[in-house]
């Protein structure tokens, strides 16, 4: 028997309860990513929601439709640090109890805005596959209704308002693309977009090291990966459930992944050009595009799901997206062992006008010439072009060079 799947009209439905509650966030044109594309490419702005991502839809929706007995009893849920931020305001807002189950690993700023919105929280598990569980455990023993990440129609139905508020503001919108964990904001995106725009092509963006959908697609049933590995913590998610395959399977047009460079060039971009501040796993639509810009029809919109990153993290993540745009270049230089030798190179790469950032000196090495020494520098560049020539210029000074 097939699953039945979440309609338009539920959208709409969801819409009207989340009037007063939820942000219609802004689309904002990238002029970076239409030049790439060949035409208009526009950013759903999730991440300036309430409590930073898309989730507040689906877990308002969610909690709004329970009886007031269900909320009396409370609430709890399991979560990286989004949907648990979104069912804590959910519940804060009508006034539910709300215990949310994270993992030891969850990031320090989504457990603190969690635990500010007034929820309960409690660390378990080094991921969300053991936070799950212990939620599940909890709703039994306490009564307390257990609020999904993705696996509830009214989840899905409230994130696709997202869908519908950007066939709205884009009416002329050819191909949406949708960073995808468990499936939920895909899955409703799509039901809305597909049944009012059926022309309208649906992409899902998995994380390289999260991708569930490609093997549970292929089994045609959820398949779990033994493991996930992603920077993109939001959307590290080991299954979907059978709801959300069933919306994938017959709504959405293609499932893509996207590597960890890909992720940390999108952020940057987005930085940079476009002024957002977002998570990993908010950005993992735009790194499909920026990967790829001649897949993706324009008008394109792309959904930057979440901003809700730790300040350590987009630290890390900036230095890693810069090293994979060729910001960063690392060089082995082969010198004589004299006084000045080092001066020299550093001279020379000051004529180049690149910021040295870092400098060793080795000696010892056994793939060194008596009387050689090889100098390690790490260098701040103005992008690839900018790199090629910092290594002509040294070669054309007479220096044996490499790439570090």
């Amino acid at each position: 028997m097939a699953i039945p799947l979440v309609r338009a009209a539920d959208v709409a439905e969801a819409a009207v309860l989340l009037e007063g509650v939820v942000r219609r966030t802004p689309l904002e044109h990238s002029r970076a990513l239409a030049e790439l594309v060949g035409g208009p490419v526009w950013l759903k702005t999730e991440n300036l929601q309430r409590a930073g991502s898309f989730k507040i839809r689906g877990a308002y929706t969610r909690l709004a439709r329970l009886t007031a007995d269900e909320r009396a009893r409370g609430v709890v849920a399991a979560s990286a640090g989004n949907h648990a931020q979104g069912v804590a305001l959910a519940a804060r807002l009508l006034g539910c109890p709300a215990t949310v189950f994270m993992p030891e690993s969850a990031p320090l700023p989504k457990v603190a805005a969690t635990r500010a919105y007034g929820a309960d929280i409690r660390l378990a598990g080094q991921d969300l596959a053991a936070a799950l569980p212990a939620a599940a455990e909890h709703a039994e023993r306490t009564g307390a209704v257990f609020i999904h990440p993705f696996d509830h129609p009214d989840v899905i139905a409230g994130q696709g308002t997202v869908g519908l508020e950007a066939l709205d503001q884009c009416p002329d919108v050819a191909t949406v693309v949708v960073g995808t964990g468990g499936g939920g904001l895909v899955s409703g995106v799509a039901a809305v977009v597909k049944e009012r725009r059926p022309d309208v092509r649906v992409v899902a963006v998995q994380a390289e090291g999260a991708a569930a959908f490609p093997g549970s697609l292929a089994a045609g049933r959820p398949v779990a990966l033994a493991q996930t590995a992603t920077m993109a913590d939001g959307i590290a998610v080991a299954a979907p459930s059978d709801l959300t395959l069933a919306h994938v399977q017959r709504l959405v047009d293609d499932v893509r992944t996207v590597s960890e460079e890909d992720l940390s060039r999108a952020l940057l971009l987005c930085l940079e050009r476009a002024k957002l501040v977002v998570e990993p796993a908010g950005v993992a639509a735009v790194a499909a595009v920026l990967a790829d810009p001649g897949s993706f029809r324009p008008p394109v919109v792309a959904v930057v799901s979440g901003g809700n990153i730790d300040p350590l993290l987009l630290l890390k993540v900036v230095q890693h997206g810069m090293a994979a745009a060729g910001r960063y270049l690392s060089l082995r230089v082969r010198v004589p062992d004299r006084p000045g030798s080092l001066a020299g190179v550093l001279a020379e790469l000051a004529a180049t006008g690149v910021n040295v950032l870092e400098v060793e000196h080795e000696r010892t090495a056994t793939r060194l010439h008596l009387g050689e020494v090889e100098i390690f520098v790490v260098l701040e560049t103005r992008g690839p072009g900018h790199a090629e020539d910092v290594m002509a210029a040294l070669s054309a000074a007479g220096y044996a060079v490499s790439a570090g």
